[in-house]
């Protein structure tokens, strides 16, 4: 399981606490949380994305090695 999908999972973990809890006090907390979570997951799913299509970028750029024949 990758970070961002452990997030969301998380999450869902607040927001099952949030739906469980009796005071409105605590629902705000474990809600919040949640959200928290969500968001960190959105980042860095963003920030996976946006390094791996710079990497495929770079790579393409590159020259390729040319090999000599002669020794």
């Amino acid at each position: 399981m990758n970070t961002p999908d452990r997030f969301l999972r998380f999450a869902a973990e607040c927001e099952a606490m949030a739906k469980f809890s009796r005071s409105p006090e605590n629902r705000a907390v474990w809600s919040g949380l949640a959200d928290r979570w969500i968001r960190c997951a959105k980042l860095l799913d963003h920030q996976d994305s946006e390094y791996h299509s710079r990497r495929r970028r770079s790579l393409k750029r590159q020259p390729k090695a040319e090999y000599s024949s002669a020794h």
